[in-house]
């Protein structure tokens, strides 16, 4: 049976850590700072050997509890482990780098309520520049909704740190262990084949942008990962419409996209 507290439906937060303490502290007061109270906080550490655990223990608060994994795995693979031990109804996903708004799990909560249709919805999200200590919303054009595999395609616009979505979804669908960057890319390309999603336009969390970033530091696996997806899919591509040389196209846009950011990047420094 499911925890009701106020008759509101348990929500299941995610937060893998490896070696996170840097910024983890603000996350999980970004978490405690939630208007929407009922839900717990499934913290996966995988192996950190900083003071992570430390850090977690300074928050006294019943619902935040501790796993420590009984090795070290790909990030997917500790995704899903993660999940075995939620116990809510719905499940979103908060890393130890990223904040959230106050409002974002009340706000989400509210959309599904209102749209049964939907169990999945997204929103749209700030970018901190943590060395800048510049913030800007992500997206200027409208999220898109409904039946969105080709939309995410063309433009790929679905942050993990925004998802939310019903846990049950997890029990035909999981992600791919194999990934070490693109396994959300994969999973909810997956999921949107077979589900709306729907869309908040308005941000309600912050991606940190910092050195640190794992995606920042593996670029070049994530393109080799895009890559081999792109070929391991071509099937689903085309039934979707999406020719060879389009393929090509998809993935030399985000080639040049990763490029341009690590020049960037490296003018940061």
């Amino acid at each position: 049976m499911k925890k009701i507290f106020n008759n509101q439906p348990l929500v299941s937060i995610i937060m893998n850590c490896h070696n996170g303490q840097e910024f983890l502290s603000e996350s999980i007061k970004s978490l405690l700072s939630q208007t929407y109270e009922n839900w717990e906080l499934i913290f996966w550490d995988n192996l950190s050997s900083d003071n992570s655990k430390k850090i977690l223990e300074k928050f006294s608060d019943k619902r935040i509890k501790y796993f420590k994994s009984s090795k070290f795995t790909k990030l997917y693979e500790a995704r899903n482990l993660a999940i075995q031990k939620c116990k809510g109804e719905y499940v979103g996903f908060l890393d130890t780098d990223d904040l959230w708004m106050p409002d974002k799990l009340e706000k989400q909560i509210s959309f599904l309520k209102k749209n049964k249709k939907f169990r999945i919805v997204y929103s749209n999200h700030y970018i901190l520049e943590n060395k800048k200590n510049k913030k800007y919303i992500k997206h200027k054009m409208k999220l898109p909704s409904g039946s969105i595999t080709q939309k995410l395609l063309d433009d790929y616009s679905l942050g993990i740190l925004t998802v939310f979505l019903e846990k049950n979804i997890f029990e035909k669908f999981k992600f791919d262990k194999n990934y070490n960057i693109i396994g959300d890319f994969d999973f909810f390309i997956n999921i949107s084949q077979k589900f709306e999603i729907g869309s908040i336009q308005e941000p309600l969390a912050v991606y940190r942008i910092h050195e640190s970033n794992f995606s920042f530091k593996k670029k070049n696996v994530y393109i080799q990962e895009l890559a081999q997806w792109i070929k391991m899919n071509e099937k689903k591509l085309l039934d979707l419409g999406l020719s060879l040389k389009q393929q090509k196209i998809f993935l030399l846009k985000l080639k040049i996209k990763y490029f341009w950011f690590s020049i960037l990047s490296r003018k940061e420094r």
